[in-house]
């Protein structure tokens, strides 16, 4: 593995399946193993979308590619995928820990409204007064 190529064959034969089909009324799409590395790449790194290398095609492109990806739920399909085979292997502990911590919000933090008094104190009319 390269510094640019963030899945092995192994890992890509489980993912292939779960992708769209590259057909359709359009042009076809671009491989999506290099597109998918590229997005990889793009979230290992931190670089913005612009920085992608370009041996992974055109920035807009992977980014389109992400969007779509997440709009139709294929990344939803590939990270169940992808966990259900995890734990059959024994990979994952699904141990969870609850922290108790408490954390105050000032009282500015709200968006509620609380009652002041408010105009309708200040303009009462005086006892006897009419």
């Amino acid at each position: 593995m390269t510094r640019t190529e963030a899945l092995t064959d192994e890992q890509w034969a489980l993912i292939e399946p779960l992708m769209p089909s590259a057909t359709g009324a359009g042009r076809p799409f671009r491989d999506h193993r290099v597109v998918v590395e590229g997005i990889i790449y793009r979230y290992r790194t931190g670089i913005a979308w612009r920085d992608v290398p370009e041996c992974f095609g055109p920035w807009q492109t992977i980014w389109k590619r992400h969007r779509r990806f997440s709009g139709d739920g294929t990344w939803d399909a590939i990270l169940t995928a992808l966990l259900g085979h995890a734990d059959a292997a024994g990979l994952i502990d699904w141990e969870v820990s609850v922290d108790s911590t408490i954390n105050r919000a000032h009282q500015h933090a709200t968006n509620l409204t609380r009652s002041t008094g408010g105009p309708d104190e200040l303009h009462e009319t005086a006892p006897g007064a009419a």
